[in-house]
Parts: structure tokens; C-alpha cells; sequence
């Protein structure tokens, strides 16, 4: 079976248009572009609930004097991903049609510029403004990185390379985790005082801008046309700018009237709700519903909230439940933290390595799917459990953190590589798309829900058995779904 990542050209949705410029490296290159791009994007994402942590622990910035700081922090890293949402089935759509590389370099080049302006802000509105304007660019990446590893990696090989690729992940989790204090602490050696917070918002963004650099140095160097990215950035931007004014008109009107930040919340899921029956009627109309609205991707998409609720829960809150519930000092709280998301390094490659091999020998991916999400939700349940006691020890927290890791990153690839085979190549984009507008639901919902359980309860615990038991419910509806096998090389 050969390792060319070059496929014949019926494979791929990008070679079947006329014009489109092909991708002509090898795989495991792709794979390390891919990676950084991963890395990077979830660094600039991740560094937002460090941040917010710092200024309720320093009572400083927009944050710390607020009533209700959790459920206030909460609140933007939502708006975040209700940006971050609304972008995820455009961008599938767009790389379907522009290309699916020139989609990745716009992100990357998109999240670089927003992520320094977001360093830039001096209110809690401007700050809001810039986060969701990121959220909306990174928000094309996923489905059209999805579509590029599958098409162009051998079928052998199709899931490991994408839990490879997710690594990255976990890497740049880790990244913003554990270096947002030590730049915080930089800014504030550097005389920058109270928004000493906007050091790792001005170092992210201009690692992004090198890498989206690197990316697109890349793919025009294999390919047999220029990348033409001022196209799809149009487009982008025009389905952008009114989906950010809607965002940030709900988060103004909240301001004023003085509206919960629970109900700010319940506006974002209403958003949410227009947009999905907005791409259904679409998809309806054009005739894909066979593709795209079957029982079987449905299953998927629901079964996924419970991932996303779960990795924003413990990537956005877990410096801070370790600082409160451990009584430790932020640095140590970041580095126990860092366990769970560095888990992934590992998790991510051989839980795809193990499907793979499954593959190989003819069987089925699904009961790996199932196995990984029952014991991360047991495991969850046991680092709920640890926070009742009145001061856990560090060593249990990160060992909990970093075996529910394991188990919770190696599910991802998994359900991806599922996903992918259950489409054909021209609809996958679109197909993966329409999977993480479902999915970003639970990324929404769980920073804020799980902040205001905090302030209602004094404690984070109830925020973590949430997590365990949306989790729980996504192991039966993996049980239901009919897997297809990937078709040889």
C-alpha cells in the first residue's frame, strides 16, 4: 500500500473543481503543518481562561471587581465560542468550494491579527468584541483540516494522522495553560502593571501570524496554482460581520438592561438554534439531506456535545478549581492543570494508532469509541468526588486529570475517522462543518453553566458531575450508531 499522500485525483473534493490548486507533499509534512496550526489556534483560544483567572485572583482588569467574576469569566469564554460556532459549517461550505488549504491559511492569519487586538482592548466590551471576532475565524479551520488529512493519507494510516494532527491540541492546551503566567509575570517585570494580563495575547498573536506565514509558504510550494485567499476572506468576512453583530448586540443589550449572565447565555443558544435551522433548510433544499441529515452523522453530532462540554469545562476552570480547591498558588494550580491537557499528547496519536489497527484487522472503531468515553466519565466522577474533600492533594488532582486525559483525547480521532466514512468526499467538508456546529453547543454552554453552578454553590464540584453525566448519555448514543468501514486504498 503506498504512503503518498497524493491521491488519485477522484478522491478529493478539492481535485474534482476545476482550477483548484492540489496538494502535492507528502502525508506526515501535512501532518506537521497541521499540527502547528492545531497548536497555535488552541493557544490563543486557551490563553482566555488563564487570563480571567488571574484578574479574579489579582481583583484587577474587568474582571476582578465584578459582582459574580466566575459566571462573568464564563460568560466571554461562551461568546467566544458562540463566534467560534457560527463559522464552523461557512467554513466547511467554503473550503468545499475555495479550497480547503486557503481556508486554514485564512484562519490562521485571521486568528493571529484578533488575537493581538484582543491584547489591545482596555474594557470589558472591546475585549468581548475581539474574542468573538476570533472565535469566528478560527472557526473555519476544524472541518476543513478534517477533510485534508482524510484525503490526502492513506486509509491505513487515516486515523492515527488525524489523531496526530489533534495533538497539536493538546500541545497548544498546554501551551496556554502553563506559559500565561510565566508572560503575565513577563509583562509585569516589563512595567506593564495592571494589564500585565495582555502579554500572552500579544506573544500568541504573533506566533500565529509566523505560522500562518510558514503554512502558506507550504502549500504554495505543492501545489500547481498560488494560493488565492482573498476570495474565501471576502466571503468570510461577509458571513462574519453580521453574525459578530448579532453576538455582540446580545452582549450589549445585556450590559444595559443588566440582564443574568445566565440569560446572556440562553441568547447565545438561541442563536445557535437560528443558525442550525437556517443550514437545514439550506441543506434540505439542495438536496443533500441523505449525506449530511441521516440518523446515522445525527447520532454523531449529538453524542459530541458531551466532548466539547467537556474539554472547555476543564480547559477554561481548571487552573481555577485547583487554586480553590487545592488552596495552591496560581503557578502550581497551571502546571496541575497542564496534566489533563498534555494528556492529549499522548491520547490523541495512539488512540488513533489502536483504531487503525483495528481497521486493519477488519473490525470496527466503535467499541473503542464506547470504552473511552465510559471510563472518562467514571474518572471524571472520581475528580468530582476528590474536590468534596476539603483540601486534595495536587499529586491526586493531576493523576485523575491526566488518566481522564488519555482516555477523553484518544476518543476524539476516533469519532472523527467514524464521521469521515460516513460521507462521500465532495460532501465531507460541509459534513464536519455541520458536526462542530452541533458539537460547539456544549462549548458554549459549559464555561457559563458550570460558572454559575460555582457562584449558586460555593463549589465546583457540581460543575464537574455535569460534565460526567453529558458524557455518560453520549456513551449510549455512540452504542446506536452503525459504523462504516473505510474502503481499502
Amino acid at each position: 500500500m503506498t504512503h503518498s499522500a497524493a491521491p488519485a485525483p477522484s478522491t478529493s473534493a478539492e481535485d474534482r473543481h476545476a482550477g483548484r490548486a492540489l496538494f502535492s507533499g507528502h502525508h506526515t509534512h501535512l501532518w506537521g503543518f497541521l499540527l502547528a496550526g492545531w497548536l497555535i489556534s488552541y493557544a490563543d483560544r486557551t490563553v482566555t481562561g488563564p487570563v480571567v483567572s488571574w484578574m479574579i485572583e489579582n481583583k484587577t482588569g474587568f474582571i476582578g471587581d465584578a459582582a459574580n467574576p466566575a459566571t462573568l469569566g464564563g460568560l466571554i469564554g461562551s461568546m467566544f465560542f458562540t463566534g467560534y460556532m457560527l463559522t464552523q459549517y461557512a467554513g466547511g461550505r467554503l473550503g468545499d468550494r475555495y479550497g480547503h488549504r486557503e481556508m486554514l491559511v485564512v484562519s490562521l492569519l485571521w486568528a493571529g491579527l484578533l488575537t493581538l487586538v484582543s491584547g489591545l482592548t482596555g474594557g470589558l466590551v472591546g475585549f468581548v468584541v475581539a474574542r468573538v471576532l476570533t472565535g469566528l475565524g478560527e472557526g473555519v479551520f476544524y472541518s476543513n483540516d478534517r477533510v485534508l488529512v482524510i484525503a490526502h493519507t492513506p486509509p491505513a494510516r487515516r486515523t492515527i494522522g488525524l489523531g496526530v494532527v489533534l495533538s497539536g491540541l493538546s500541545i497548544g492546551l498546554t501551551a496556554g495553560i502553563v506559559a500565561t503566567p510565566h508572560l503575565i509575570d513577563w509583562g509585569g517585570a516589563w512595567g506593564m502593571g495592571d494589564r500585565a494580563w495582555s502579554m500572552p495575547l500579544y506573544v500568541f498573536g504573533a506566533v500565529s501570524l509566523l505560522v500562518a506565514a510558514a503554512t502558506w509558504g507550504f502549500f504554495r510550494a505543492r501545489g500547481d496554482r498560488p494560493l488565492r485567499l482573498g476570495p474565501p476572506a471576502l466571503r468570510l468576512v461577509g458571513y462574519s460581520v453580521p453574525a459578530a453583530v448579532a453576538i455582540v448586540a446580545l452582549f450589549l443589550l445585556a450590559d444595559e438592561f443588566s440582564w443574568p449572565d445566565w440569560l446572556t447565555a440562553v441568547g447565545s443558544g438561541v442563536l445557535f438554534l437560528i443558525m442550525l435551522t437556517v443550514v437545514i433548510r439550506g441543506i434540505v433544499r439542495t438536496g443533500r439531506s441523505v449525506h449530511l441529515l441521516n440518523r446515522n452523522v445525527w447520532l454523531v453530532y449529538i453524542a459530541f456535545i458531551a466532548v466539547m462540554w467537556n474539554l472547555w469545562f476543564f480547559s477554561f476552570w481548571s487552573v481555577q478549581i485547583v487554586v480553590e480547591s487545592a488552596h495552591t498558588s496560581f503557578g502550581a494550580a497551571a502546571l496541575t492543570a497542564a496534566f489533563n491537557a498534555g494528556a492529549g499528547i499522548i491520547g490523541f496519536p495512539v488512540g488513533g494508532w489502536i483504531a487503525d489497527r483495528r481497521v486493519r484487522a477488519g473490525k470496527g472503531r466503535k467499541p473503542l469509541a464506547i470504552t473511552c468515553a465510559a471510563v472518562h466519565t467514571v474518572l471524571a466522577i472520581a475528580f468530582g468526588i476528590s474536590l468534596l474533600d476539603g483540601k486534595p492533594s495536587l499529586l491526586l488532582l493531576g493523576l485523575i486529570l491526566f488518566c481522564s486525559g488519555l482516555f477523553f483525547n484518544a476518543l476524539q480521532p476516533i469519532v472523527h475517522s467514524i464521521l469521515g466514512d460516513l460521507a462521500t468526499d465532495e460532501h465531507r467538508g460541509s459534513l464536519f462543518g455541520l458536526f462542530n456546529l452541533v458539537a460547539e453547543i456544549g462549548a458554549v454552554a459549559s464555561p457559563v453553566v458550570s460558572g454559575v453552578l460555582r457562584d449558586a454553590t460555593g463549589s465546583w464540584a457540581p460543575g464537574v458531575f455535569t460534565a460526567a453525566g453529558v458524557m455518560a448519555v453520549s456513551v449510549v448514543l455512540y452504542g446506536m450508531v452503525k459504523e462504516r468501514m473505510p474502503l481499502p486504498a
